[in-house]
């Protein structure tokens, strides 16, 4: 059985004729005949049926047909990767829930367009993004180390074979919408929060202090809610007045004018960097995507 013979037997099936698949596959109908023969001969049945009206598909033919296609479909994508390279690069970007981070990644698609690569987003727990730097589902990673968690992420970032790049630092703010009763403030206290829901992503399994999102993951909350995701989370902010903690980056553009970052008094850096394979060179456009997180220093200072 060769490769040439499924085609042959492939192109058959889509024109209904055996004459009609020799015009397109440019041999003589004799010779495609005696092909299918000796393939019908090597697998042990029937795949067309012929007649003076012309071919039909047996049941087992439609079988042996199916799986010949998919033979034929990774062949060709193995042939435009390897050998005629027509297959889009790819660029993957894990990153914990930053808004800023997602803005970042639209921007460097808009420089770069979408003709030669295939893009990819993941927006998800530390673990996951962790996990899909060190199994290159992700080219980069990115999350934020402080005091508490960096000695726990570092050892973890060695084990896996990854490095972090700090980018810059901040100080932590309550994040929160802008009809909140503590909105309007110049500054808020842990101890005026007290009342209000405190909002964190859910880590999954891993719900480890170390891999929290947000900072000040050792406080003692009174109320406390989890969610997996961004959207859920702002819902939440506007119906329970809930709030949480973050690096005070804001992106209107995404999320709209309706929430606001108010400075915590009792504050901590928290250090905003990326994760890549330690050694291994960034591409051009992971380069683009770091210059476009680098912008956000600037909205920090």
């Amino acid at each position: 059985m060769t490769l040439q013979q499924l085609k042959y037997a492939l192109t058959i099936a889509d024109c209904g004729s055996m004459n009609e698949a020799a015009k397109q596959l440019f041999i003589s109908q004799p010779s495609l005949s005696e092909t299918m023969k000796e393939l019908e001969t090597e697998i042990g049945l029937d795949i067309f049926l012929r007649s003076n009206r012309g071919i039909v598909i047996t049941p087992e033919g439609e079988e042996f047909l199916g799986y010949a296609r998919q033979v034929t479909e990774q062949f060709g994508l193995l042939q435009s990767k390897y050998i005629d390279k027509k297959v889009k690069e790819k660029f993957s970007v894990s990153t914990q829930h930053y808004t800023f981070a997602v803005k970042a990644f639209v921007e460097t698609v808009k420089q770069i367009g979408m003709e030669q690569y295939e893009f990819a987003v993941h927006e998800t727990t530390t673990i996951s993004v962790i996990e899909n730097v060190k199994n290159f589902k992700s080219e980069i990673g990115v999350l934020y180390e402080n005091d508490f968690n960096e000695k726990v992420l570092n050892k973890m970032f060695k084990e896996n074979g990854l490095e972090f790049v700090e980018l810059f630092s901040c100080d932590t703010f309550v994040y929160l919408w802008s009809g909140h009763p503590l909105a309007k403030q110049d500054v808020i206290t842990m101890e005026e929060l007290d009342e209000y829901p405190c909002l964190s992503f859910d880590q999954g399994k891993n719900n480890s202090l170390y891999l929290a999102e947000e900072m000040k993951s050792t406080y003692e909350y009174r109320r406390l809610i989890k969610a997996n995701d961004r959207a859920t989370l702002l819902n939440l902010m506007i119906g329970l007045n809930a709030y949480t903690l973050c690096s005070g980056i804001i992106c209107e553009d995404l999320n709209g004018d309706d929430y606001k970052a108010v400075p915590l008094r009792e504050t901590e850096k928290m250090r905003i960097g990326y994760i890549k394979r330690k050694g291994a060179k960034v591409s051009h456009i992971g380069e683009l995507y770091i210059e476009e997180l680098k912008k956000y220093k600037e909205k920090v200072m």
